[in-house]
């Protein structure tokens, strides 16, 4: 399954502009309707899903450099760990060694990449759901990454955020959101519109 989804974004890679966003998350952002967000939201920048089902920290950097390299992000918003819960369980340091190596790997790849990590949804209060998402706050924190928490749900109204960006920036007030405003409004929009 890994393979032919990789070779499918190596295709889409081609038709691709170079800089923007990149999400690199897990199942559940697969789905993410990054076209419609984004000119909902009227989000300037470039925005590319390459998520995966059952994506492990530790295959993350080969598929990584395969299929978000070519696309050189400004900007790469990561959301793993869903598929890691059973070894951070077992061996918490080994996770968190995988993540810090991936984390350098993207940095020595490209050096002007913004990096965010945004945390597991844990909407039930899973404690090793909570306890992963403090590991991965302490690793944005010492390789000095973003971190988006959306651990738990806000109460953000996504039609009415939409509907106040869509009139402030017809009037002239503002310009459309860039990937230099803060990270957290652009992972709310994505990761939780439908929250």
């Amino acid at each position: 399954m890994l393979l032919s989804e990789i070779q499918n974004y190596v295709k889409l890679n081609e038709f691709a502009d170079q800089g923007g966003i990149v999400i690199f998350g897990c199942k559940e952002d697969k789905g993410i309707p990054t076209c419609e967000l984004r000119q909902a939201f009227s989000i300037e920048s470039k925005i590319y899903n390459r998520s995966f089902e059952n994506l492990t920290i530790k295959e993350a950097t080969s598929i990584y450099s395969e299929t978000v390299v070519p696309l050189s992000p400004e900007t790469v918003l990561l959301h793993l760990g869903e598929a890691d819960l059973n070894v951070f369980e077992e061996t918490a340091s080994e996770f968190d060694n995988n993540y810090r190596q991936f984390i350098s790997s993207i940095k020595s790849q490209n050096k002007k990449c913004r990096i965010c990590i945004v945390s597991l949804k844990n909407y039930n209060g899973d404690p090793l759901i909570e306890e992963l998402n403090k590991h991965l706050k302490y690793i944005a924190n010492s390789e000095q990454c973003e971190y988006a928490d959306i651990a738990s749900p806000k109460l953000w109204n996504p039609q009415a955020t939409m509907h106040t960006v869509s009139f402030v920036y017809s009037i002239g007030f503002v310009h459309p959101l860039k990937n230099n405003h803060p990270l957290y409004d652009l992972v709310k929009i994505l990761f939780c519109y439908n929250a």
